[in-house]
C-alpha cells in the first residue's frame, strides 16, 4: 500500500518467542511488534499491527498465512519500512523462502488453542465469522458472493489446513480488487504499490490482469488465505472449525477478540 520498496529478513527465534516484527529503520523507540490480534491497529484493506510507541507494520496477512500454513511458530521478521513486502500478492513466495531456508524442530512442546464452544461475530451487514469445536486441526469454510461481477460471482470452499494443503491448494491465490476502487484507494494513500501483476483486478465481468486467474476459485481461496493469516495472530495454532461469509480482516480480528475475552470458549492444550 505504501508503494515503498521493502527489504525483509526472516530470522530464527527461540521457543516461546512467537512471531515478532522488528522495524530496523526505527531508532529511539520500541521497534518490536508482536504479530498478535491485540496489536492490530487497522484493518482497512489489510491487517496492520502496532505497538505503544506508534510503530506499525502493515499488510502482514499473506506472510502470516505462510507462517501459519507452514507451522512456523517462532520467528523474527526484520523489515526496513512500514509494511511486509507484497511479493506477487499471494503467499507462494514466502512458502518458497521458508522451504529454502529449512525448518528447525524445536524441543519445547507445541501448544494450541482448542475451541470448546462456538463463538461468532456478525457485523449486521451480511458478513459473519465463527469458530466452533473440532477434534483436531483447523478446518476452514468460506463463502463469497459478488452478484455485480460474473468474473467472481458466488464461490464456496472448505478445506482442512495442513502444510501440504496450504502449499498446494492455498498459497498461490493472489489478492483481488475492483477497478473502481483503485482511484479511491490511492486518494486514501493506499494501494500505491498495486499492479496488475500483484493483484487480480476485476472490472465488472472482466478480469483486467493480463495473466487472468490461477484457478477459477482463486477469489475464495485468497479469502481463506487471508483468514489463515489473521487467525494465526491468536499467537498459537487453533484447533477448531472457522467459517466465514462475506467477511474480511476486521471480522476475523473481532472474532479473535471475542474468543479471547471468554475463557470458557477455549483451552490451551499441549500437542
Amino acid at each position: 500500500h505504501s508503494g515503498l520498496p521493502i527489504n525483509m529478513t526472516m530470522k530464527p527465534a527461540p521457543s516461546g518467542t512467537g512471531v515478532v516484527f522488528i522495524r530496523t529503520d526505527v531508532q529511539g523507540k520500541d521497534n518490536k511488534i508482536p504479530a498478535r490480534y491485540e496489536h492490530v491497529v487497522d484493518t482497512r484493506m489489510c491487517t496492520c499491527v502496532g505497538n505503544k510507541d506508534g510503530v506499525i507494520v502493515g499488510t502482514i496477512e499473506h506472510l502470516m498465512a505462510a507462517l501459519g500454513g507452514m507451522q512456523i511458530t517462532n520467528i523474527y521478521l526484520e523489515v526496513d519500512g512500514p509494511e511486509a513486502p507484497v511479493m506477487d500478492g499471494s503467499a507462494a513466495d514466502f512458502v518458497s523462502l521458508i522451504e529454502k531456508a529449512g525448518i528447525e524442530q524445536q524441543t519445547t512442546h507445541l501448544k494450541a488453542i482448542k475451541i470448546l464452544k462456538e463463538v461468532s461475530f456478525d457485523d449486521g451487514k451480511g458478513a459473519t465469522v465463527s469458530l466452533s469445536p473440532a477434534d483436531e486441526g483447523l478446518t476452514l469454510n468460506f463463502m463469497i458472493d459478488f452478484p455485480q461481477s460474473k468474473a467472481i460471482g458466488h464461490q464456496e470452499l472448505s478445506l482442512k489446513l495442513t502444510p501440504e494443503s496450504f502449499k498446494k491448494s492455498i498459497s498461490f491465490a493472489r489478492t483481488f480488487g475492483f477497478a473502481q476502487e483503485v482511484e479511491m484507494l490511492r486518494s486514501m494513500g493506499l494501494g500505491l504499490g498495486g499492479t496488475l501483476e500483484n493483484a487480480v483486478i476485476v472490472d465488472g465481468d472482466k478480469i483486467l490482469s493480463p495473466s487472468g486467474v490461477r484457478a477459477d476459485n482463486e477469489f475464495v481461496v485468497h479469502k481463506i488465505l487471508d483468514a489463515i493469516g489473521d487467525l494465526y495472530q491468536a499467537g498459537l495454532p487453533i484447533i477448531g472449525v472457522f467459517s466465514g461469509a462475506k467477511s474480511g480482516h476486521f471480522h476475523t480480528n473481532s472474532l479473535l477478540r471475542k474468543l479471547m475475552s471468554d475463557p470458557s470458549a477455549f483451552q490451551i492444550i499441549e500437542l
